[in-house]
């Protein structure tokens, strides 16, 4: 390959970069410097690769794909809220990258036409006793197998039953064998729903992250209500059905709001 002058250029800075100079290496699937000495590009120079294995990350926690709900006290605040835009860049590159551009769930890779993306989600483990949520692992999932393992938040925009056909396909359960997963799950859910966490990032710090302090736990339940609330106003479906966990989902949205 030639050698590059590489940028770490957020997605939604793309436009900014590329009106100062940035080009686009498709194969690579990253922003470079066409030539040194172009200081337009300066708030884009790269940083040290993060290394593909984190401080204390388990890469074998959570193989496969499952319905892997985040407690309401922690909906919307994600790894990608509390780092930098760059850093954020840096972090998604290498959980690709080490993944071999492919979803870690069903092997799937990115698809434009059939708007399939790569994309990082948190594996998180539950220390009850001292309620602490650690961040155990990143992992590289495409949009469909990230729809599943979010099953609440697939409910809340119309997105059940693609969600629901896609486990089916990749897991090879029955349907009732799924139904009965999903059901399990939002037990698990609503069970450390009533717990208030707070979150350990640890790994990130030690790869050199720069960890912006998360919302106060006491905050988060009106963070994700406005989420939703904005989604909703843009248009966002919603088709739940009633008996179905979904309806839980969206009876602790509106009391959410109501609060």
């Amino acid at each position: 390959m030639v050698d590059r002058i590489w940028l770490d250029v957020p997605y939604a800075q793309k436009d900014e970069a590329k009106r100062a100079g940035a080009r686009w290496d498709p194969a690579a699937k990253r922003w470079y410097a066409p030539r040194e000495g172009m200081t337009a590009l300066a708030p884009w120079a790269a940083a040290p690769d993060v290394s593909d294995l984190l401080p204390g990350e388990d890469r074998t926690l959570g193989s496969g794909l499952f319905v892997d709900l985040v407690p309401s006290s922690c909906w919307f605040t994600n790894v990608r809220s509390c780092v930098s835009p760059r850093d954020w860049e840096r972090l998604r590159r290498m959980i690709t990258r080490r993944a071999g551009m492919r979803c870690e769930a069903c092997g799937a890779g990115e698809d434009r036409q059939a708007k399939r993306w790569l994309e990082a989600h948190e594996r998180w483990v539950y220390d009850g006793a001292r309620r602490v949520q650690t961040l155990k692992r990143l992992i590289c999932l495409c949009t469909d197998c990230h729809t599943v393992t979010h099953f609440g938040y697939a409910q809340v925009r119309g997105l059940e039953a693609h969600a629901f056909a896609h486990l089916v396909k990749v897991t090879r359960m029955s349907p009732d064998q799924a139904r009965r997963h999903v059901d399990a799950a939002f037990a698990l859910w609503q069970q450390r729903s009533a717990t208030t966490w707070s979150l350990d990032l640890s790994i990130l710090t030690g790869a050199g992250i720069t960890v912006t302090p998360p919302p106060d736990a006491r905050e988060r339940p009106g963070i994700a209500a406005a989420t939703l609330a904005s989604e909703e106003t843009a248009g966002a479906p919603t088709a739940p059905r009633q008996g179905t966990p979904s309806a839980f989902v969206q009876n602790l949205f509106r009391g959410a709001r109501r609060g």
